[in-house]
């Protein structure tokens, strides 16, 4: 009965507003300002939070038209019509921009590295190696991980200067190397010429089992977004390790640039880690009060992401059956993404979810793209503009209905930056990051490294950090009613 009253009041809203649409169309000058205020009206997740969006605010069209006339364009209306705080809904201005995330492509020599100041000369900077990435150019010249370079084409690296040098100067240039003990940097007579060239990411940065006591521990470092394009490839991972019997998982993210992903990419990712849950509830939608009645009655099953099985009708997921999983989420100012956020809370009813390094952020919602349509969808919008919303329109439950507005905290806390002079070999237990993992996974106690940065390193750019995306969140696909009139 409860729903049926809240159902009632979603479609009278609605019908207030239609019926009296019918009598005359929507004035040409605010088209875009009635498309915002509705679309909020409809789906924004605190449409009971903002005055302007109540149901109840204006008893006729010609009141709205008032209203929205009096905002000088659309996006002040649409920034007005948000709460405090929310830097996830946005407004686009041209839905043709509005692509697939495509193939992660770039014009790179394969060096990613960190920059640090001289302690001796704090004008000077010092740049370090972090990784170098697999069939570039820098792959094929002698430069590895923990190195140290001073300058570039015989200029001595600055505060000043080593943007312009190493990333926004020549194409080619050379690296002047040099050793450092944590206090002295030495000029050494290395030098490394390196080229950018177009670069094409691989799907996955390294995988490899390690064996540790009696497990098969799979370490995956992935580097990449969790978009449809890279699934396949991780399904085939998951193969791999599957082959190699592992039964232990470590996810390093720690060089991840995060973005591209939907609740359904999720969904098949949890699913090859585990496996044994088909069928089972993973992901919950809670939407806005009157959406949320609308669709409990019409499309309950469209609020539920189960387990999957399959990538699609002929590709079956490749599951590990794991019981535990470590995600690492090192990095300074990096308290991973809504999608592995989403990952983690779908999880963690069913399996252990140890969080290595950093407190995530509590990215618990989800949006939606809307368009000028009767329900809001790409293929019948009006063509009279081209602006579409993104507005968050619901937070993520797990099936116990539990969410995580306020993050994660980490079961073993790690450095926010590694030492630059103890950095080790990816996939090794040289690295100390892993090492510690390994430790954990062995003998079930986390121990935490509190003895970070001793030498008091002032850490300037990093160039991962400098390619992670800007976290939009999770997006959903949902059909929605016929309410935009």
């Amino acid at each position: 009965m409860k729903n049926f009253f809240k159902i009632t009041c979603f479609l009278f809203s609605v019908l207030i507003l239609s019926n009296c649409s019918k009598e005359y169309e929507v004035p040409a000058d605010i088209v875009e300002q009635d498309f915002v205020w509705k679309g909020l009206n409809a789906y924004y997740l605190h449409q009971d939070q903002i005055a302007d969006l109540a149901d109840t605010r204006f008893n006729s069209d010609q009141q709205l038209n008032a209203y929205l006339n009096s905002f000088p364009d659309y996006n002040s209306l649409f920034t007005s019509l948000l709460i405090s705080g929310d830097v996830k809904s946005t407004l686009v201005e041209d839905y043709n921009t509005i692509i697939e995330p495509e193939l992660r492509t770039g014009f790179t020599n394969g060096l990613e590295f960190g920059i640090i100041a001289e302690e001796n000369d704090p004008d000077n900077v010092l740049g370090y190696v972090t990784h170098i990435l697999p069939n570039s150019d820098a792959s094929n010249k002698t430069i590895e991980r923990g190195q140290f370079f001073h300058a570039v084409n015989g200029v001595q690296l600055t505060r000043t200067n080593y943007e312009d040098l190493l990333l926004n100067g020549d194409a080619t240039f050379t690296l002047a190397m040099a050793d450092f003990d944590g206090t002295t940097v030495t000029p050494n007579t290395i030098t490394v010429s390196l080229e950018k060239l177009n670069y094409n990411y691989p799907a996955t940065f390294l995988e490899k089992t390690i064996a540790v006591n009696t497990d098969n521990v799979g370490y995956l470092m992935y580097n990449n977004d969790l978009s449809i394009n890279y699934i396949n490839d991780l399904n085939n991972t998951f193969l791999n390790f599957k082959n190699q019997s592992v039964n232990e998982l470590v996810l390093d993210l720690r060089y991840n640039i995060s973005g591209g992903s939907f609740a359904k990419n999720i969904s098949q990712i949890a699913s090859m880690i585990t496996g044994q849950f088909p069928d089972e509830v993973l992901i919950k939608e809670q939407w806005n009060t009157k959406a949320q009645a609308w669709f409990q009655v019409n499309q309950p099953d469209s609020l539920i992401t189960k387990f999957p099985t399959k990538l699609d009708a002929t590709t079956n997921i490749n599951s590990l059956n794991l019981t535990d999983v470590y995600i690492i989420l090192n990095g300074e100012n990096y308290t991973g993404s809504s999608a592995i956020e989403l990952l983690i809370n779908s999880l963690k009813p069913y399996i252990n979810v140890h969080v290595i390094g950093n407190t995530t952020a509590g990215n618990n919602t989800g949006s939606i793209t809307l368009y000028n349509s009767e329900d809001y969808d790409f293929e019948f919008r009006k063509m009279t503009h081209t602006i579409a919303l993104q507005p968050i329109v619901l937070s993520f439950l797990n099936k116990d209905d539990q969410t995580y507005e306020n993050g994660f905290t980490s079961n073993l806390r790690t450095c926010t930056n590694e030492d630059v002079l103890d950095l080790g070999l990816l996939g090794e237990t040289s690295d100390p990051i892993l090492n510690s993992v390994l430790n954990y996974i062995s003998t079930g106690t986390a121990v935490s490294n509190t003895n970070c940065n001793p030498n008091n390193f002032e850490y300037l750019y990093n160039s991962i950090n400098a390619q992670r995306e800007i976290d939009n969140g999770v997006f959903i696909n949902q059909d929605l009613p016929n309410t935009n009139n």
